[in-house]
């Protein structure tokens, strides 16, 4: 992740940063039907360097709601958000992408 900003309100953090073919070659190994993923252990160690920066080193679940597409060209921007703790000390952690600003389309 290249920067992160602690929430106002809350205990919360979020991360950003930037995906590529061009700049992490080895997603180019990860096709599936013609289209390059992202894959699960990648989303696994993203999630658990967030909860690291927040002092929680222990990922409970990961539900994907969709696949990461990787386009051919350009990159993804990627957006972490993990939320204050719960009353057991708990902390839920989103991630959102969408085409990098010098994507195509």
């Amino acid at each position: 992740m290249s920067a992160e900003v602690s929430l106002a309100e809350g205990d919360g953090l979020v991360l950003t940063g930037r995906l590529s073919l061009q700049s992490h070659g080895w997603l180019a190994d990860h096709v599936v039907l013609g289209s390059v993923l992202l894959p699960g252990a990648a989303f696994v160690e993203l999630v658990l360097y967030a909860g690291e920066r927040v002092g929680c080193g222990y990922l409970e679940e990961l539900t994907l709601q969709a696949p990461l597409v990787m386009p051919e060209r350009g990159g993804v921007s990627l957006q972490l958000s993990v939320g204050g703790p719960s009353a057991d000390g708990r902390r839920v952690v989103g991630v959102h992408s969408r085409p990098a600003e010098d994507a195509d389309g």
